[in-house]
């Protein structure tokens, strides 16, 4: 790895192509690079909430996501490479219902707030949900493995529980949304 990164400059992209990691090049607006800049963005979110003071093992899980992200972009960076499989969303699905177990039922909307993290967690899960919809929109040009658009769907959904379970293991509520305020 050392040799590869040696020199960040490279000027290669200079041409508005850039390198996946077959060899091969695209341009630096091509579907598939839209859909691993919107996972980078989001490993850099989920970042700064880890940036926080979060009760444990919320970190850890975290942490393991980002990683997760890592190797979910480097199955994108790689055509025909596969990275996520359906474990990751099994254990995405674990924490879900870990977490509910712990909450109370859903019922009204909730907006982004409450704590900081979990206004966080909430940026998360948008930026997530925009990842997802890169993908799907590459999967309509170019094959993309089923295991890695579940694992988005189900990280949105894990990032939403997340957020509601950091209010209420910090003792602030949920955020009510308020129909007909005026």
């Amino acid at each position: 790895m050392s040799d590869r990164l040696s020199s960040i400059v490279t000027r290669t992209g200079d041409d508005g192509a850039t390198g996946l990691g077959d060899g091969s090049r695209v341009a630096k607006d091509s579907v598939r690079i839209q859909a691993l800049g919107d996972v980078d963005e989001l490993n850099s979110v989920i970042g700064v909430l880890l940036a926080e003071t979060l009760p444990p093992p919320i970190a850890e899980w975290l942490a393991e996501v980002q990683h997760d992200l890592f190797d979910l972009g480097s199955e994108l960076a790689v055509p025909g490479y596969q990275a996520i499989a359906d474990g990751h969303v099994q254990a995405l699905e674990a924490l879900v219902s870990f977490m509910n177990e712990e909450l109370g039922p859903l019922k009204e909307f909730i907006l982004p707030g409450g704590l900081r993290t979990a206004a966080l967690a909430h940026q998360a899960r948008s930026v997530c949900r925009r990842a997802e919809r890169a993908v799907v929109a590459l999967a309509r040009e170019e094959n993309v493995s089923p295991a890695l658009r579940r694992y988005l769907n189900r990280l949105s959904d894990f990032l939403f529980v997340l957020a509601r379970y950091l209010n209420r293991e910090g003792g602030v509520p949920d955020v009510l949304w308020q129909a007909r305020r005026r």
